[in-house]
């Protein structure tokens, strides 16, 4: 599975170990120092992976995803950091990282992480483009990457993303904080069952009318989370 990455990081030496270890699975890799190269560099051609650490000069990882995602470019994003407390961790997935790792880490799970990112991006690019996921009003198209309530578009996160995905193809089923966090996969496990619920918090926002009485994205006490047609209707208690 070869792949065009572009590493972002300012400490040289641990760039080159992340070179290293990405050219030995076969991947093409461009090295960069700085945010706003991991910019170019990212507009350029078409990476499918950008490995990011959050603390750079010029530009630093944050606003480099913020950025590209605001432009809807697809590329898989890993970001790295030594910032290890929750709130960090979760603004990174709320801006758009796909999976985020603290250091020091393993380079060998870098690699798994890297092998699980590629494989599900080519996975859910081979969908048929035809298939659309429809609970009610709520519309979820994966080869399109989009999602519509009631007729209007709404943008959300790749994580965000999966977990409507993963959620729209089996309608009332409830899903565990854990099968969730699969969908997500790999996020660090201190932070898993809060990561779900942001993403949970995050995604009623902006597909309930009232985010705060929920009537399609629910919540099963002592259980987890399952989506449902609201016009159907649902017992009061999972709510």
């Amino acid at each position: 599975m070869c792949a065009n990455v572009i590493v972002a990081e300012d400490d040289a030496k641990q760039a080159e170990l992340v070179r290293r270890y990405l050219e030995r699975e076969g991947h093409a890799v461009t090295v960069v120092a700085d945010g706003l190269s991991a910019l170019e560099q990212a507009r350029q051609g078409a990476p499918d992976l950008l490995v990011l650490d959050v603390m750079m000069p010029r530009a630093d990882g944050l606003d480099v995803v913020r950025i590209l995602r605001a432009e809807e470019r697809e590329l898989a994003v890993l970001m790295l950091t030594a910032r290890a407390t929750e709130d960090d961790l979760l603004l990174g997935l709320d801006l758009g990282a796909d999976d985020y790792m603290t250091k020091p880490y393993s380079p060998r799970e870098l690699m798994a992480r890297v092998r699980t990112l590629l494989r599900r991006t080519r996975r859910d690019g081979g969908r048929d483009d035809g298939h659309v996921l429809r609970v009610g009003t709520l519309a979820v198209d994966p080869a399109r990457h989009e999602v519509a309530v009631d007729g209007a578009e709404v943008d959300c996160t790749p994580g965000e993303f999966r977990l409507l995905s993963a959620m729209a193809a089996e309608p009332e089923r409830v899903f565990t904080r854990e099968q969730l966090l699969a969908e997500l996969h790999g996020f660090d496990r201190y932070i898993s069952s809060r990561t779900v619920d942001v993403h949970i918090m995050n995604l009623r926002k902006k597909i309930e009318r009232a985010p705060r009485r929920p009537a399609r994205l629910l919540t099963v006490f002592g259980v987890g989370y399952k989506l449902v047609d609201p016009l159907k209707g649902t017992p009061r208690a999972s709510r």
